[in-house]
């Protein structure tokens, strides 16, 4: 694992990078011009220049070995430079990473290496026409070519679309169907058969290439099949969808944080009746703050995960999950009220915000849509309320509470208010048996997103009180006050949330009578959740306060 100097000299380099290369206003000619600058992608996965890719590349294969978290970081600043840019880094990432999970050795040294030593690009091609997402619906097949009763390689034919680097990259990993199941397979540019398409004409991310493959009996020595086992290849995509779900959620947060980090200083200089709109209430809280504590909340459970992982925890899909739903919806949220934020500059190409949101959109869809999301956050965490005779996130609840009784700031008894809710709706859906209801699924799933956010939020604050953060952690210049007043806000909204949308879904599934509606609404602590809203303009004040710099001003409520 890469030292935090190491760290910090790399996130420095990139933001030189930027402000050298990636200007604003190159940024929006290249967006116009709907061009990926593959010159300046080479020149970051330059070992002898930028060489951001050495992070994400393991030390006996030529790179610094960096973990989830050291990912996690530079994926954010990545998308703070431009979210079309890191996705082209992004991608020989996710297309090397089956080799990474489930490649032989030599296979692992000829490949990655060649990422640390070269630079060279790879693309991920497992999504397809009529499969989308859904790796089980696979229709490219990989034929067996004999040779004395021996396999001694393959012949691909199929179709893939949407494939990052599709048109750029100098190897791909190919998902195909063997005979013996799914298998991954790497595959050099320009082999016989094998074609891309043009560029697809995108919304957002118009910096990257993103273009569909095709294959026609493609041969592929056996040499090439990873791990040179066939029916391994869900599996090895399985194994690194919590690492690669946290790279998505980097994304959006950086450019979530983009967004508002333009709205910010705008409304310091734009006036409307004869005073900044910085100093507004009706504009800040509704448009910045909110925005700020979802991201900040996204970030708390990325941080947490990406720790556990690093500590050999396993791949945490289901948390990958969670923190890819909150960091892209808060992002895309975020660059949504920042254009709101600019009025009609921001409707305009002119001006960043237009174009971060035609960007961030993209990651509530690539590498699993929110919906997606959703439907693993609930089954998953669906079987512990079973398993737990629905103490699950009561329990959760009583570590909340702890932690309240020991610091009362960090917004913990509202988080604990959160997921007693939460329980009480698990509850309420498994005794009227409303999970038959898909939507009820999809809908839980947000509910347990936000639940567990508020409670990991509330964790760091408390942590950052005691000075136990890591070192590599991001603060945003948020002190430990700070970050429990966003907390604090946070937890509300929260608990609000999940015990007013959660009554509404059981209701409109049909699983309370009104005669059973009020004793519910006690279950669920919603009159506890309006007393604990208690004190939040005050504390929407003072997260104004920070993000604006007015230190003057700052005087927090706790909660």
């Amino acid at each position: 694992m890469i030292t935090v100097k190491t760290l910090n000299l790399s996130i420095k380099s990139l933001r030189d990078f930027a402000k050298k290369k990636l200007t604003d206003e190159v940024l929006i000619d290249l967006d116009h011009k709907d061009e990926c600058p593959l010159k300046l992608v080479r020149t970051l996965c330059d070992p002898d220049q930028i060489g951001i890719q050495l992070l994400f590349v393991p030390e006996d294969c030529g790179g610094f070995g960096g973990g989830a978290f050291d990912v996690y970081r530079i994926c954010e600043e990545m998308a703070r430079m431009d979210l079309g840019v890191a996705t082209s880094v992004l991608a020989t990432f996710l297309g090397s990473d089956p080799i990474h999970v489930g490649g032989t050795p030599e296979q692992k040294k000829k490949w990655l290496s060649k990422i640390a030593d070269e630079g060279i690009l790879f693309a991920y091609g497992a999504t397809e026409p009529n499969a989308g997402s859904d790796l089980g619906a696979l229709e490219t097949i990989a034929e067996r070519v004999m040779e004395d009763d021996k396999i001694v390689g393959y012949k691909i034919s199929g179709a893939k679309q949407w494939i990052s680097n599709g048109g750029i990259a100098d190897a791909y990993t190919i998902l195909a169907n063997t005979p013996g199941g799914p298998s991954w397979f790497v595959l050099p540019k320009g082999q016989p058969g094998f074609a891309y398409d043009t560029p697809e004409n995108k919304h957002g991310i118009r910096l990257s290439n993103t273009a569909a493959l095709a294959l026609n009996a493609v041969y592929v020595p056996v040499e090439e099949l990873i791990g040179l086992v066939e029916g391994q290849g869900l599996l090895q995509a399985q194994a690194v969808f919590g690492y690669t779900r946290l790279m998505v959620a980097a994304f959006g947060l950086g450019a979530g944080w983009a967004a508002l980090d333009r709205a910010i200083p705008y409304s310091t200089k734009r006036l409307q009746g004869g005073a900044p709109l910085s100093e507004k209430q009706g504009y800040v809280h509704k448009l910045i703050v909110p925005n700020a504590a979802r991201l900040e909340a996204g970030r708390a459970y990325v941080e947490e995960t990406a720790e556990r992982i690093d500590a050999g925890e396993g791949s945490l899909n289901t948390e990958g999950a969670i923190a890819k739903y909150m960091c892209t919806e808060a992002g895309n949220t975020a660059a949504e009220a920042s254009i709101q934020a600019l009025g009609g500059n921001g409707y305009t190409h002119e001006y960043m915000v237009e174009k971060i949101k035609r960007d961030v959109r993209i990651t509530t869809i690539y590498e699993g849509t929110s919906e997606i999301m959703e439907m693993t956050i609930s089954r998953d965490r669906w079987q512990f309320h079973l398993k737990t005779r629905g103490r699950h996130y009561h329990d959760m609840a009583a570590q909340s509470e702890a932690l309240h009784a020991k610091h009362p700031e960090v917004g913990a008894g509202a988080a604990a208010l959160a997921l007693h809710a939460l329980a009480e709706v698990l509850e309420k859906c498994r005794t009227a048996r409303l999970t038959r209801f898909q939507h009820i699924l999809l809908r839980v799933g947000e509910l347990i997103a936000w639940a567990e956010s508020s409670a990991v939020l509330a964790k760091r604050a408390a942590r950052a009180a005691e000075g136990k953060l890591s070192d590599k952690t991001n603060l945003r210049n948020f002190d430990a006050a700070a970050l429990a007043a966003i907390s604090r806000v946070f937890a509300r909204e929260a608990a609000m949330k999940i015990a007013l949308d959660g009554m509404r879904w059981v209701i409109g599934a049909g699983g309370l009578a009104d005669a059973e509606i009020p004793a519910f609404e006690t279950a669920c602590g919603v009159p506890a959740i309006q007393r604990a809203q208690a004190g939040l303009i005050q504390d929407m004040d003072y997260v104004a306060d920070v993000l604006y710099a007015r230190t003057a001003k700052r005087t927090g409520a706790a909660a």
